[in-house]
């Protein structure tokens, strides 16, 4: 699928702002690697990619890692992005992924449609959103410890509560 436009110029800026050129990366759920467009000039990016079909088209990144992102063991990453990431798992993985992510980065981006069904795309199972129940309250109720960057009636960008 990809990711949405809206919001993501403000947030671009937000991360250009907020950490030195040259810092870590990790995009997770990187699809067809937007963000690495966006900001690989600035950042040293790893990517994170379920779906194999997308994980062999990505292109630009340090390392591409096909697989789960809840497998993925990391030390440290300046920042990562979890673009469009967390509506496609259960609740209960998304605390334990963003959990573990959060003592693992100087600060993450978290970006989530609200009230948005989706299905399968392309084949890909991955793409299916399991919490299409998603609102700002339910989003800060589920994932304490984030504050907005952005957020629209129905979508937004979050990042850690304070820095470090």
């Amino acid at each position: 699928m990809g990711s949405y436009a809206l919001g993501k110029q403000e947030t671009i800026l937000w991360a250009l702002s907020e950490f030195d050129r040259g810092s870590t990366c990790l995009d997770v759920g990187a699809c067809d690697g937007i963000w690495q467009i966006l900001l690989g000039d600035n950042f040293v990016m790893d990517a994170v990619e379920a779906f194999e079909p997308n994980a062999q088209k990505l292109q630009g990144y340090r390392t591409v890692y096909n697989m789960d992102i809840d497998d993925l063991k990391y030390e440290w990453y300046d920042l990562i992005i979890f673009g469009d990431v967390i509506e496609h798992m259960e609740v209960e993985k998304a605390q334990r992924v963003l959990n573990y992510a959060y003592m693992r980065c100087t600060d993450m981006i978290v970006a989530v449609p609200f009230l948005y069904e989706q299905g399968a795309i392309y084949g890909n199972k991955w793409e299916i959103h399991i919490q299409d129940d998603l609102t700002k309250e339910k989003f800060m109720e589920r994932y304490p410890g984030f504050e907005p960057i952005v957020e629209f009636d129905n979508y937004a960008y979050y990042h850690k509560g304070g820095k470090g």
